[in-house]
């Protein structure tokens, strides 16, 4: 990163910034493997996080001189131990990370089965993936880096990774997932049953067939891994997005709301998904049209905030869940999945913005003669 973002944490006006510029560790290179000796420098060019995961690449330089593009991946394991303990197991100090690397341009893609190894320094899981483990002509390795380099170590080099690595720059993409490792530690039998972190068996949503029948599976893109992204920005216009039609979307058959006649169809387009880093799942915007409903459902384990751009309906919050509605209408509605439950009744308009916790309920109809649309972010929160 660029040093001149030093400027932004010594003046008392830019202290704001220290949350839009947030300088994370990377920004130091004092936790990457080679720099346990003064000789290695690291120019980390991206850095791109998922929840719990880094990913870094960029360059090593060994007494200034250019060794190896690299790419590393951290991993804090969060998910995993969790499905590993309930098979009675621990982590230890080793697990299993597919790694699958996509060049700009669709050449070279390339994956492999990679060995992590536990970093206390960080905290973590860990590996870099170097082009070369030879030192250059008339150098030689320092002894404290040394003996992390090699098959299944620290830094490795995955041969069928080189002609992506090789650009470094044009390396734009990677799928990732995390399993046990396959011997149990320290007793050293074999796992035969792993369990894998796969981003709780990813999908997400494209309008591959945007005139068909609604909810057709053609339309749910199945990956079971985590996405990252080296672009840098987006630019969308959402009416060049096709939409998603969904009949009776969060609705239960049986129950009021349920439209037996096929007609409660409401529209999504998904404008962006896996694109995003940290915990964000999707942004999308939504199309209610006239007379339609969007289930009322509860969140449990994720965050919703819905803001409203366009027409008038009628929304649901669980009574309780923002006390400053109390003065509100009460409902009895039809969860998603688990029944009736109390609810706030809530006119919303353009801006009016619902955000709903883990926990808490929503959902929104539309009893007027003119399309509802809202925008929408949903991320994990636990």
């Amino acid at each position: 990163m660029d040093p001149r973002f030093n400027e932004i944490f010594t003046k008392p006006e830019n202290e704001i910034f220290k949350v839009v510029f947030f300088p994370d560790r990377i920004y130091h290179a004092q936790y990457l493997n080679a720099t346990r000796s003064d000789r290695y420098r690291y120019n980390v060019q991206e850095v791109r996080g998922k929840e719990g995961i880094n990913v870094l690449k960029g360059e090593v330089y060994l007494d200034g001189q250019f060794l190896s593009n690299f790419l590393r991946i951290e991993y804090r394991s969060s998910r995993l131990v969790e499905v590993a303990r309930e098979q009675g197991r621990f982590l230890k100090d080793r697990l299993l990370a597919y790694i699958k690397v996509i060049p700009e341009n669709g050449d070279n893609i390339a994956d492999s089965i990679v060995k992590m190894s536990y970093c206390p320094w960080i905290d973590a899981y860990q590996v870099e993936l170097w082009e070369t483990l030879e030192a250059p002509n008339n150098n030689y390795h320092d002894y404290k880096v040394l003996d992390l380099m090699g098959y299944q170590k620290s830094i490795t080099r995955i041969p069928t990774f080189n002609p992506a690595l090789a650009d470094i720059k044009s390396l734009k993409q990677l799928e990732l997932a995390f399993r046990e490792n396959d011997r149990d530690l320290p007793f050293g039998y074999t796992i035969n049953d792993p369990v894998w972190d796969n981003n709780y068996g990813r999908n997400y949503q494209a309008p591959n067939s945007p005139e068909a029948s609604p909810n057709p599976d053609v339309n749910t893109v199945k990956v079971d891994n985590y996405f990252i992204d080296f672009q840098r920005g987006w630019f969308i216009q959402s009416e060049n997005i096709q939409p998603v039609r969904y009949l009776n979307a969060l609705i239960d058959r049986g129950t009021t709301d349920f439209d037996e006649t096929g007609q409660n169809i409401i529209e999504m387009r998904w404008l962006l998904q896996r694109e995003f880093g940290s915990s964000v799942v999707f942004f999308h915007e939504v199309i209610i049209p006239p007379g339609k409903t969007e289930g009322t459902h509860r969140h449990i384990g994720s965050e919703e905030l819905y803001y409203i751009v366009e027409g008038e309906g009628l929304a649901y919050m669980g009574v309780g869940d923002d006390p400053n509605t109390d003065n509100l209408p009460t409902v009895t509605r039809d969860i998603y999945g688990i029944g009736q439950k109390e609810c706030k009744e809530l006119p919303v308009k353009s801006g009016s913005v619902i955000y709903t916790k883990s926990g808490g309920i929503h959902g929104i109809r539309n009893p007027n003669d003119k399309s509802l649309k809202f925008v929408a972010f949903l991320y994990q929160s636990s």
